[in-house]
């Protein structure tokens, strides 16, 4: 083949059989669409011009947002690890916003999800069109997982259709937090990969649970601009003023979220240090403001939670623990900050009860409401997606199952909770090879190993698996492990 430009011949000419057909570009010349999405920095920077333009003129005051959606929809067809990036980035102010209140039907952090998937899918074809090599390979960790998810998502709604009832608008929405794990899972595979990228996201777990930490301890000692912000935005259940004072319900709001999104970022914080991956000031000055924001949460499945994380830590590191005697007098002075949630708290088995008397409201919502619809075999193969009843109380609207076992059998029977089991057994088995790298895989693989525990020993009590933050930090162990799981 000969191009436009004669050039010295760089090999022997290919033969007749192997020449493009007519009308098709031969390789010396690259297709429009092609050239076009190698340029995607100038692509980014122009489309969000032209859109910003358009925007204004159609949408007025929403055309700020309009420029930015558009822009963020581009960089994550360029940059598809910015998606993952940004979204964990965001998660802790955005979560806790409840959905209809920024956004239609969903939560903030949903609907950006959606739109950065939407992004990052249209750039992934792009590069496929391109000719970019692209495999996907089926890991040993996969196969439980997706046994897990199909039983989560469409088992229920099989189960309802097969008993003549048709799935409402509250059965799909409750399964959209296993739908969002699961593309943020798929997300983090496929775009998150070298060791760059592996510890600028984890940073982007840890700074900004610093920053939750910092609002839960500030939230707790009462200063008045925290708890009004608050008021504003995040508190989804109408809790009084009074009330936002005296748990750390933050930007998550929720106490348990809170607690449980810093436990699991310290978790990570710890098995990055202990590789040297990230600097002793940055790990101390870091550790140092998550351990009394776990305090200011507030909440005794976190104080638990703490404990599981760290005796998994403890073991999986046993030199930690000569450093943790050394650093006890600064964790402790640290500890004093938080302390007023704590001791709010405790102040609870003192109020004429042997236990707090949000226990005793669990232990009535689970004999009254939960037990006798679970009777009667509907156990064995679920009841309903949506686990959370109308209250026939005026004084509350909702009531929520909060017993994660139960939470199994409710909506999928017993086929999820052994699916659960499955993908436990294989998870714990996979993070604790995983874990002995070196390098960050080793490290989100740590942190996974002892979530995993906590998930396990908390939802007697809790679904922690799909609580939101938790569930993020979860899935995101989740990916990198099992993208590495059988690798030797």
């Amino acid at each position: 083949m000969t191009s436009l430009v004669e050039r010295p011949p760089a090999g022997p000419a290919p033969e007749e059989g192997h020449r493009p057909p007519a009308g098709r570009p031969g390789p010396d010349v690259v297709p429009a669409h092609v050239r076009l999405f190698r340029r995607g920095p100038v692509v980014a920077v122009a489309v969000a011009v032209l859109a910003g333009g358009g925007s204004a003129a159609f949408l007025g005051p929403f055309a700020a947002l309009a420029v930015l959606a558009v822009a963020l929809f581009v960089l994550c067809a360029v940059h598809p690890a910015s998606a993952a990036y940004i979204y964990l980035g965001t998660l802790p102010f955005l979560a806790g916003i409840d959905r209809d209140v920024l956004v239609p039907l969903v939560r903030p952090n949903e609907a950006l999800l959606a739109l950065m998937l939407a992004g990052a899918a249209a750039g992934g074809y792009l590069r496929y069109v391109r000719g970019d090599e692209f495999r996907l390979r089926i890991r040993a960790l996969d196969v439980p997982l997706f046994v897990f998810a199909v039983l989560s998502l469409l088992w229920p709604v099989a189960w309802l259709l097969l008993r003549e009832q048709a799935p409402d608008a509250a059965d799909l929405a409750a399964l959209l937090p296993v739908c969002k794990l699961i593309a943020l899972l798929v997300l983090v595979r496929t775009s998150v990969r070298t060791t760059e990228q592996l510890l600028r996201l984890a940073r982007m777990v840890i700074w900004p649970a610093v920053v939750v930490a910092v609002i839960a301890i500030l939230q707790t000692l009462g200063v008045a601009p925290v708890i009004s912000l608050l008021d504003t935005f995040w508190n989804g259940d109408g809790s009084d003023v009074a009330g936002l004072a005296e748990r750390g319900t933050t930007t998550f709001a929720s106490p348990i979220a809170t607690g449980d999104y810093l436990v699991l970022a310290l978790a990570l914080l710890v098995a990055l240090g202990v590789r040297h991956l990230i600097g002793r000031r940055e790990m101390l000055s870091a550790a140092l403001v998550l351990v009394p924001g776990i305090l200011a949460a507030g909440q005794f499945s976190t104080w638990a939670s703490a404990g599981v994380v760290g005796t998994s830590l403890l073991y999986q590191y046993p030199q930690l623990r000569r450093r943790v005697i050394r650093l006890l007098p600064a964790l402790g002075l640290a500890a004093l900050v938080g302390l007023p949630a704590f001791v709010n708290r405790l102040s609870q088995f003192g109020d004429g009860f042997a236990v707090p008397p949000s226990w005793l409201g669990r232990w009535d919502n689970l004999t009254s409401f939960y037990l006798p619809r679970l009777g009667d075999f509907h156990w064995v193969l679920g009841v309903s997606p949506n686990s959370v009843l109308p209250a026939p109380e005026t004084w509350r609207d909702t009531i929520y199952m909060e017993y994660g076992y139960l939470q199994f059998l409710w909506v999928g029977g017993v086929p999820l909770l052994v699916a659960f089991a499955w993908l436990s057994v294989v998870v714990l088995r996979h993070a604790r090879r995983v874990s002995a790298d070196p390098g960050p895989v080793g490290a989100y693989a740590s942190a996974l190993r002892a979530g995993w525990w906590m998930v396990l020993a908390l939802s007697l009590i809790d679904i922690h698996l799909v609580l939101r933050g938790t569930g993020e930090l979860i899935f995101l162990g989740l990916a990198i492990v099992g993208g590495r799981a059988d690798d030797d």
